[in-house]
């Protein structure tokens, strides 16, 4: 029988995730909180399902989307001020319909904001204290989730995403007093795709992997460049130190065996600038 996989969010990641295992030959579902998105998401052979999640309900037009080998977690915490409290009530009501669809398999897609900027390089374990509320309320998701013994999670966390039309030059255009030394930590979406279905397909559970560019330039270096390449403001720097972090993804790279296709940000910039002069 061919593996299910149901993609919890398909938004600019999940949708790209789910094209790249509908090609693998996996059957495909995949949920949208707009209606406005189903018909687009059918076009693509993603199975659509709405589904819209609150802290102590969950709207849904078919329960079928939870009959699924693995479920990917695709969905980032809402902005809004009790965030540490809303996004892990979201993953409690998740965590009910896994253990009573009885799923075995959950990858939930997480994000390096769960560890302190502590002035270092870290590793998967040196989480410390979040520097924002949306930080802690991923990091406490995950331990929800970790929690449960009646499937296995395998959690990734991602640096700031970049590539397929999201502009990183438009991110700090014309911004002033940025500090220029802060080192970035990015990944281009077709790394945290091949990323995530490489976990699929290896049947990698029950891990915590950082997945971000292992070089990691400058704000000043990216973000003069970006605007640059995208015909934008640059921002202004100022030589005043900001609490940094350096994300370090060796634990992937062994794990997976995996080879970065953008080992740097820099290199998506350059090649945009190829394709602007091709044009």
């Amino acid at each position: 029988m061919r593996t299910t996989i149901s993609i919890l969010g398909c938004g600019w990641l999940g949708t790209a995730l789910g094209k790249n295992l509908l090609q693998k030959g996996y059957i495909v579902k995949g949920s949208t909180s707009t209606n406005d998105r189903l018909n687009e998401l059918e076009f693509t052979g993603i199975q659509p399902f709405y589904i819209r999640i609150e802290p102590e309900s969950i709207d849904i037009d078919y329960f079928s989307f939870f009959n699924t080998n693995v479920l990917v977690i695709a969905i980032p915490p809402k902005r809004v001020e009790n965030i540490t409290e809303i996004f892990p009530g979201q993953i409690k009501i998740i965590i009910e319909l896994i253990r009573e669809m009885k799923i075995p398999k959950v990858l939930f897609v997480s994000s390096t904001s769960v560890y302190e900027p502590a002035n270092k390089e870290v590793r998967e374990g040196d989480e410390g204290e979040p520097e924002k509320p949306s930080g802690g309320a991923i990091l406490n998701a995950e331990k929800l989730l970790f929690a449960e013994k009646d499937f296995q999670t395998t959690v990734v966390r991602f640096g700031g995403l970049i590539g397929a039309n999201r502009n990183p030059g438009r991110f700090l255009a014309g911004k002033k007093n940025i500090p220029a030394n802060t080192p970035v930590n990015l990944i281009h979406r077709d790394d945290c795709v091949d990323i995530l279905s490489q976990i699929i397909e290896k049947e990698i559970w029950g891990e915590v992997f950082n997945a971000c560019s292992p070089v990691h330039p400058t704000k000043k270096e990216f973000y003069t460049k970006a605007a640059e390449v995208s015909d934008l403001p640059a921002p202004e720097f100022t030589d005043v130190q900001e609490n940094y972090k350096i994300i370090n993804s060796e634990k992937l790279v062994q794990r997976l065996g995996y080879s970065f296709k953008y080992p740097s940000p820099m290199v998506y910039l350059k090649e945009l600038q190829e394709w602007d002069y091709r044009i």
